[in-house]
């Protein structure tokens, strides 16, 4: 199998490598974050703010899009890249975190996932073969097979069962991808237990994928449980294929990842928090609504060349977060995105100068000034 991905530096220093996903819609640079557009939009945004801050691909949801407004509606305008007008690259997950999240309305068998929609209360389901047909209906360029997440905590016999499920539902994804020149990923369930996680590993290896990702992580464990867990398993996957960990994360999240063998990641962090009125910058995060603010003149972060530090202030980000206006979610959006993507940029650029040791070194000296309340 011709994988998509191409190594282009491997770190010296630690599991870090620079590479690039070939995918339909255009080629990803490795490290990178997907800004989470789950309902055919990013929050807040355009598809052409998105350009501007430097985003290279995007996530949208097979669920969400799924229910509404259907995947066969999306086909007729001729894919999601045309819905939502985005000419870029597209991942959409499969659904299986949310089947997990609205677990009371779903009911988990060898076949697929039969549940109740959030919307309207109906009676739908999905299948492997289904979850694929959906996704190459929406045309995305990276598709996930269908999973079961498994929560934490959770038993030993209950991440065996859920991982078997979803080893075998992989294996029926694959045998359900059309040649359309979408490209499929497996993931490596397993829960907090090392032995099912590399058992799972071996065995999707086998069935063989386009790239390889971490699921059911970031779901309340303990954060060194997860930095263990992807240095036990990142550097088994293989080296040749792009390696994914799903919902992850903070700033803090991603550089630690990436020092350990990842290369893609998506989280709805930097949109949530933006609408929330929490920013992130090179010092660390700063919470807007709070009164130091209030008559500041500074931009959000001066070392941030984005469309809202280069227009305004912040006095002017805290009016609108305390008014509820509209535009404070689209300025706020804007930043956090430019500040997640630009990050992962300028990890990149470290690593393709084979310095990415003293650039985590210094991005942790740099966050110290930022606000400590987490609201």
């Amino acid at each position: 199998m011709t994988s998509p991905y191409r190594l282009l530096k491997q770190s010296s220093e630690c599991a870090a490598r620079l590479g690039e996903v070939h995918t339909l819609h255009g080629v990803v640079p490795t490290p990178i974050f997907m800004p989470v557009g789950t309902q055919a939009t990013v929050k807040g945004v355009t598809p052409e703010n998105l350009t501007e801050l430097g985003a290279r691909i995007i996530l949208a949801n097979t669920y969400h899009l799924y229910i509404r407004p259907g995947h066969e509606l999306i086909r007729r305008f001729g894919g999601l890249h045309r819905f939502m007008h985005w000419d870029g690259p597209i991942l959409t997950d499969s659904g299986g975190f949310q089947i997990y999240s609205l677990k009371d309305l779903a009911k988990i068998t060898e076949a697929g996932a039969t549940f109740r929609s959030h919307l309207d209360g109906s009676k739908l389901s999905l299948t492997p073969e289904s979850a694929v047909a959906v996704q190459e209906a929406l045309g995305s360029d990276i598709m996930m097979c269908l999973d079961t997440c498994i929560p934490y905590p959770a038993s030993r016999e209950e991440a065996i069962e859920a991982t078997g499920l979803t080893t075998r539902w992989a294996k029926r994804s694959r045998a359900a991808q059309g040649q359309t020149g979408q490209l499929l990923f497996g993931i490596v369930q397993g829960g907090m237990y090392p032995d099912q996680r590399r058992e799972a590993l071996e065995a999707l290896m086998e069935i063989g994928f386009d790239g390889y990702a971490l699921g059911g992580l970031s779901v309340g464990e303990p954060e060194q449980v997860m930095y263990d867990l992807t240095e036990e398993i990142a550097p088994k996957m293989p080296a040749a294929h792009p390696r994914y960990l799903m919902g992850v994360g903070t700033p803090e999240n991603l550089i630690e990842s990436v020092w350990r063998g990842i290369d893609m990641f998506d989280c709805v962090m930097p949109t949530r928090n933006a609408r929330n009125g929490m920013l992130f910058t090179s010092q660390g995060r700063i919470v807007i609504k709070n009164a130091r603010y209030q008559d500041d003149p500074l931009p959000v972060d001066e070392e941030c060349g984005c469309y809202t530090c280069r227009n305004y202030s912040r006095a002017y980000l805290r009016h609108l977060y305390m008014a509820r206006e509209i535009l404070s979610s689209h300025l706020n959006t804007i930043h956090n995105l430019h500040y997640f993507v630009g990050l992962m940029a300028r990890v990149r650029q470290a690593i393709g100068e084979d310095r990415f040791a003293a650039f985590r070194r210094e991005f942790y000296a740099e966050r110290a000034t930022g606000d400590s309340d987490p609201a």
